[in-house]
């Protein structure tokens, strides 16, 4: 039978006592995460941003072309403005002018447009002249196009009005074209075709290239936000996010429009641009 245990204590000293045990500190309970939707305001305010920063990014990487259309047009400027005060023959003088206005005409079309995309006039829909807004965005891209073996074939039945903001209409326009730019990497014809539809009630904007087109698979998903059939960006610096159509299709349909994409693997692929139709300002006020 086993004895008890006496407690070890030396004659003359104090028993030992063990410090009583702590209490456990409890523990921190974490509270559960909640995830809060943003609200429409603040949804719109993402939307906003993403299309400013989208419009940003695609000046910045023409700007090189840009300035190069620029500087083309200041050349014949320049070139007979010095003709002009050297000859005194005043015909000789006259055309020099008119060379000069042509070339100053082109200038204001390329800043025009430049300055369109870059300080946007906030959300202001107004009466815009469907046909010079894509010659403004050709030109804005005419450099990036030839560079990479691509000519414009642009053609135009009338002058279609729609009432848009332009910049995000350019803004759309630009991304097409450079979408099909990019389908041709050995080159070919982007046809863009400005026009009313047989009703006469839309206006369309037609941009189609002859490239290596887009499998029915991917076709139906091109419009997905960050969906892409690109490896990444091109040489520029352009595209590979997957981000480009989405946008663009948030903004045709604010504008109560409607973008198409119609594709065949090999032949190419034609996106349809249409836009409620509206008289210009000048047959508006003739109305009234």
């Amino acid at each position: 039978m086993a004895s008890a245990s006496k407690p070890n204590n030396e004659p003359g000293t104090s028993p030992k006592l063990s410090a009583p045990a702590r209490p456990h500190a409890p523990r921190a309970v974490k509270a559960p995460t909640v995830a809060v939707a943003p609200t429409i305001e603040e949804f719109e305010a993402l939307r906003r941003q993403l299309v400013a920063l989208q419009r940003v990014s695609s000046l910045g990487v023409l700007a090189g072309g840009i300035c190069h259309e620029l500087n083309n047009a200041l050349t014949p400027i320049l070139n007979y403005a010095k003709l002009g005060l050297r000859n005194p023959d005043p015909e000789y003088r006259r055309k020099a002018f008119e060379k000069i206005l042509e070339g100053a005409q082109r200038a204001s079309a390329i800043t025009g447009g430049v300055l369109g995309l870059a300080r946007p006039r906030a959300d202001r829909l107004e009466a815009t002249d469907l046909v010079r807004l894509t010659q403004e965005v050709l030109l804005l891209v005419n450099k990036d196009l030839s560079k990479n073996r691509v000519q414009a074939d642009f053609q135009a039945e009338g002058r279609p009005h729609a009432r848009v903001n332009p910049a995000q209409i350019q803004q759309v326009l630009m991304n097409l074209i450079i979408n099909a730019r990019q389908a041709m990497p050995r080159g070919g014809t982007v046809q863009v075709r400005v026009a009313l539809d047989p009703t006469g009630r839309l206006a369309e904007i037609r941009v189609a290239d002859n490239g290596v087109g887009i499998a029915p698979a991917d076709l139906r998903r091109i419009f997905e936000p960050f969906f892409t059939t690109k490896t990444g960006p091109d040489s520029s610096g352009l595209g590979g996010t997957g981000l480009g159509l989405a946008v663009c299709r948030d903004i045709v349909e604010a504008h109560h429009g409607r973008l198409r994409a119609e594709s065949r693997v090999g032949q190419g692929t034609t996106f349809t641009l249409r836009l409620p139709a509206c008289a210009s300002n000048a047959a508006a006020q003739g109305a009234a």
